[in-house]
């Protein structure tokens, strides 16, 4: 292995900056993952117990708005209720600007990029109202704290999160044979497989994994029980749990007392699985490292899995340590978010004004752009969250747009523009592309200058 500071930056971090420098080595890019959250503490986003309150202050609304329909006291909670969804969106939106700010300005950013990475891994989004802001909260809650963990840890909070659990239906999850359904019977009431199958298909073993039918219905079986609400967050009800043991790939979980535990221990054994390791394996290289990865790099990471029971610190040691993690040819596109913070990382945009900016201009600027180029900002198409190929990426609109960006926007988001000529090394490295050296110094504005280094195709890879 051969440790270039250079690909450590743009490969495995937010970019290349002019005020921080790279990292010295792979101890030190893992040293930062156990280094307290400085980015957190610099850019807080809301935690999801919270939010939480905004939940039932829209649940006291709600209930005002059914029981008092027609009168003042529902006309005062609906224009509350406008309110609510008006402040949450504006955070949504500031929010976002943290994670930006958080990207330019952090000594380890490979923990922004992780973070990032599982939020994927682990997409989950707020269907209507106010909590379909809830993306950035339970990021920040769920996830970023277990970065460095066990992938069970990591696994067991976004699994069992109020927020998967809202998203992939678990809340109408109900056993058949349960007390409440046998209590009240109720055509509503039965085996919601969403959560299930998403967990073995995208969350542990992979789409090819080896379960059937009957494990996915075994599962949603030994889920069941497992809901949430705005006062306590994750919850257990035994009323709703399908009593009896139930058999997922072999092995028999639950039985009298239904309870967290089993789903815990469901969860525990799927994230020490073969099959996880070799999907999650071939996950991390696709993501880190190139679209084809090459055997040796995912047998490398799978090994590590299987070793240490999981241990993420040692997973992402194996795959920093390949050879491979070090290629200078560049080989993924990077996608929307990566491309624009790793540009304002670059021109050192500041945080005060970005995270400052009203509603309209942030949108403007950014989040406007970022869907034009194919990212709707933490609204997926579904749970398998954004693509990796990079065919996804290179399309003409998506093109079109991060070229009008480069050349547009910079201007409105720093103070000072960069003489082009210093920025292509800044931006690239020592080895910056000659075509691009000449086009920057051969621009007729830094505008224009600093738009032809970020809209290179250089720029464009990791």
């Amino acid at each position: 292995m051969r440790f270039d500071p250079v690909i450590a930056d743009i490969r495995f971090g937010c970019g290349r900056s002019p005020m921080i420098a790279a990292p010295a080595g792979v101890d030190a890019m893992l040293d930062g993952l156990r280094a307290p959250d400085a980015m957190a503490q610099r850019f807080p986003i809301e935690d999801f117990e919270t939010f939480m309150g905004r939940m039932r202050t829209k649940d006291a609304l709600s209930k005002i708005l059914r029981q008092q329909r027609g009168t003042p006291a529902a006309e005062e909670a609906r224009a509350q209720n406008r309110e609510l969804n008006k402040i949450a969106r504006k955070d949504h939106w500031r929010w976002m600007a943290s994670h930006i700010a958080r990207r330019i300005h952090s000594e380890t950013p490979l923990r922004e990029r992780l973070a990032f990475f599982w939020a994927d891994h682990f997409t989950a989004t707020g269907k209507g109202g106010v909590i379909r802001r809830g993306t950035s909260p339970y990021m920040q809650s769920a996830l970023r704290p277990h970065l460095a963990s066990r992938f069970s840890d990591l696994l067991f909070e976004a699994v069992t999160h109020p927020l998967m659990v809202h998203y992939l239906d678990q809340e109408r999850s109900v056993g058949p044979g349960s007390a409440r359904a046998l209590k009240k019977p109720n055509k509503r009431f039965g085996i919601n497989e969403n959560l299930a199958r998403e967990v073995l298909e995208l969350h542990t073993m992979g789409a090819d994994g080896p379960y059937t039918q009957d494990d996915v219905r075994q599962l949603a079986e030994l889920l069941t029980g497992l809901t949430a609400n705005a006062k306590k967050g994750r919850v257990f009800k035994k009323a709703l749990a399908e009593p009896g043991a139930e058999t997922v790939l072999g092995r028999s979980y639950g039985g009298a007392k239904p309870g967290l535990r089993d789903i815990r221990q469901v969860l525990d054994d799927l994230a020490r699985h073969p099959a996880t390791a070799r999907h999650m394996a071939w996950k991390l290289a696709v993501h880190f490292v190139s679209d084809t990865p090459s055997v040796e790099l995912i047998a490398t990471i799978e090994r590590a899995w299987l070793d240490s029971d999981g241990d993420l610190m040692a997973v992402y040691g194996a795959l920093l340590r390949h050879p491979d993690a070090w290629v200078p040819a560049r080989g993924n596109v990077k996608q929307p978010f990566d491309f624009i913070t790793s540009a304002c990382r670059a021109l050192a945009v500041p945080s005060e004004p970005l995270i400052a900016l009203r509603e309209g201009p942030f949108r403007i600027r950014f989040a406007d752009p970022l869907g034009l180029m194919g990212h709707i900002w933490q609204q997926p198409d579904g749970p398998d969250g954004l693509p990796e190929e990079d065919s996804a990426w290179i399309t003409p609109q998506g093109i079109a747009a991060r070229l009008q960006w480069a050349v547009s926007v910079p201007q409105l988001i720093t103070p000072a523009l960069p003489d082009p000529r210093n920025f292509v090394e800044t931006a690239l490295g020592p080895d910056a592309p000659e075509a691009v050296r000449f086009a920057a110094s051969a621009a007729e504005s830094r505008a224009d200058g600093v738009g032809l280094v970020l809209a290179s195709p250089a720029f464009q890879r990791m």
